[in-house]
């Protein structure tokens, strides 16, 4: 079949991201004999120099590795509230809702940690090794996507007047940067640098200079600086200023953590998810929900039967999942409890907020999430693409993330979902030049909830890589960004693999990411001001007129958005059988890639 791209195939190594320079990094590691895990670090930290309004190091960035010869993990790089984020201090200001922007809204960062680890116990290269292209790039520059400077250009008035150490990062002589042109972050550039120089200065080792490093991020130079700034009132999308609630000794505290993933067996595969600290689970619910249910893959019927399962799941996410759940996850994925759930998917879309009750139990929704699925469409439209950055003029954000899969000659795999410290989050600290990420916002201000902000517990985030096995084999490593549709655009691809025609011989990654997507927003948003759009469904185009105009008889309230709008999937695969790797990347945006031979 016609694809925009072939999907590659190769036995060395491949490699799919967001970006083409860090897809380009991770094969130049992998062609210097690195890893799977040593190219994904290297490229990581592209990612933040590159995609700056997707992702920082300040930021968060779970993943999912399979090292050869070992069941799959996760790494959590998703750090925690801090110890003074209490709910009480945030209503003392008179908020009923995490600011989406400014430091009240960041978390202890967690992508730095997460990517040393990485490094440390996975990888093979040294500090230095990997840390060279992030350097490159920001020292000498690179040459700008639309995106970055669109999304200056909406908080320019922000930058202007109340986040300068922004502007001057972003604002080089009172101008966003343009298409094409070389944007350079020497503070950062500086930042790795003085990094590696402590390192080394630490001895000789490999992973004593790894470990030195995660030192100077919990309390050397960098600490210090941000817990400094972090201490500093900024403008956030409250329209007031406040200083935030991280410290030092919360950065000291910090480390990235290693767990069993979420998995559920579909039709010969197991997928394995971050648990219900994340929206991971989703998928698997959604999964669980279509067992021995006829797919008639593409057809309007399918297409129905998936946005209305979705709304049932992400109903049980808003009431059941956090850090703090006290669910069982093998009850959300249990027969009889989808059975019970399946049996609520009619011919009609459903325009309510719908939770279960596992065990019996009743479900418990925040306030505003009532509030909000009792109204209406409150404060935004459906938008199509919205898991591409959306930025308003007071800096409000949602869904903006990257993502990266690599797999090598060897057999190890990863996927990562790098997210937040985003340009248009927080002011940038001085002399660093990145910035510290909003995650707190996606946590209620309402005491007893599973996703209640409370010190120690990590915010229920919305990053969601994904692994698919079969017979115990790591086959697929994959993902995307886009916040709440993450596991809307991520079923559908891993469907469109499982259920279509194979290509020589291999897994068609990229007529699965090519093939028309969609989302729905019909439960409360993760990002501020959290709205919903009850009934809502956002198509592309290409899905035809037929199924369009079936939706709509459904009762969908259908938004037709451009051809190419609905997601930013990356994949790579491995045939346990021949060896052979694959790989796919999004077309949409014209920037994410495939490499690899």
């Amino acid at each position: 079949m016609f694809t925009t791209r072939p999907t590659l195939q190769g036995i060395h190594g491949m490699v799919s991201s967001t970006h083409w320079l860090a897809s380009s990094t991770a094969m130049a590691v992998l062609e210097d004999d690195g890893n799977a895990f040593d190219a994904a670090v290297a490229a990581g930290f592209v990612l933040h120099v590159v995609e700056p309004h997707l992702n920082g190091p300040a930021g968060e960035a779970p993943m999912i590795l399979a090292p050869v010869g070992h069941r799959p993990q996760v790494l959590c790089g998703q750090g925690p509230a801090p110890a003074g984020a209490t709910i009480a201090h945030y209503t003392s200001l008179g908020l009923d809702l995490v600011p989406g922007t400014g430091p009240l809204a960041a978390a202890v960062p967690g992508a730095f940690d997460a990517w040393m680890l990485l490094l440390r116990d996975h990888g093979t290269k040294r500090l230095s090794d990997v840390l060279k292209y992030a350097i490159g790039y920001a020292e000498h520059g690179h040459p700008v996507v639309e995106r970055i400077g669109e999304t200056v250009e909406t908080v320019r008035e922000l930058f202007e007047t109340e986040w300068p150490t922004s502007a001057e990062i972003y604002l080089r002589d009172g101008k966003s940067p343009a298409p094409g042109a070389l944007l350079r972050n020497p503070a950062l550039a500086d930042t790795w640098r003085r990094v590696i120089a402590e390192a080394e200065a630490a001895g000789s080792g490999r992973e004593t200079q790894i470990d030195a490093a995660r030192r100077v991020w919990r309390e050397g130079f960098i600490a210090e600086a941000i817990a400094e700034f972090a201490a500093r009132p900024a403008m956030d999308t409250s329209g007031e200023r406040h200083a935030g609630t991280l410290t030092g000794a919360d950065l000291a505290a910090f480390s990235a953590t290693y767990e069993e993933p979420a998995t559920y067996d579909w039709n010969g595969w197991t997928v394995a998810k971050p648990g219900l600290w994340s929206q991971g689970p989703v998928f698997l619910q959604q999964l669980a929900l279509l067992r021995g249910t006829h797919l008639d893959y593409g057809t309007p019927d399918y297409v129905h039967t998936l946005i209305e399962g979705m709304k049932l799941t992400m109903a049980d996410r808003e009431a059941w999942y956090g850090d703090s759940a006290d669910v069982a996850l093998e009850t959300l994925l249990s027969a009889d409890y989808n059975d019970a759930r399946r049996a609520l998917i009619g011919e009609r879309a459903s325009f309510e907020l719908r939770p279960g009750s596992p065990d019996g139990r009743d479900p418990r929704l925040s306030k505003h999430a009532r509030r909000v699925a009792d109204n209406g469409p409150v404060g935004l439209p459906p938008v199509a693409g919205a898991g591409e950055p959306t930025v308003a003029k007071d800096g409000y954000t949602r869904g903006d993330t990257c993502h990266l899969d690599v797999v090598d000659r060897w057999g190890n795999m990863i996927a990562a979902t790098p997210s937040g410290g985003w340009l248009q989050s927080n002011p940038a600290v001085p002399g660093l030049g990145f910035q510290l990420g909003t995650r707190l916002q996606m946590t209620w201000l309402e005491p007893g909830l599973p996703n209640s902000l409370s010190p120690g517990r990590r915010p229920r985030t919305t990053l969601t890589p994904s692994m698919a096995l079969r017979d115990g084999e790591p086959i697929m490593a994959f993902g995307t960004p886009g916040g709440d549709q993450q596991d809307q655009w991520s079923v559908h691809f891993f469907l469109a693999v499982a259920l279509r025609e194979k290509v020589r011989g291999g897994l068609d990654l990229q007529g699965a990411i090519d093939a028309p997507n969609w989302h729905n927003e019909s439960f409360p948003s993760s990002f501020y001001p959290r709205v919903m759009n009850p009934g809502s469904v956002t198509v592309e185009s290409r899905i035809g007129d037929l199924a369009i105009a079936e939706l709509r008889r459904r009762g969908h309230e259908v938004t037709v958005g451009e051809p190419w709008s609905e997601g930013r999937l990356c994949a790579v695969a491995r045939d346990p059988e021949t060896g052979v790797l694959s790989a796919g990347a999004n077309p949409r945006g014209m920037q994410g890639y495939a490499v690899g031979r």
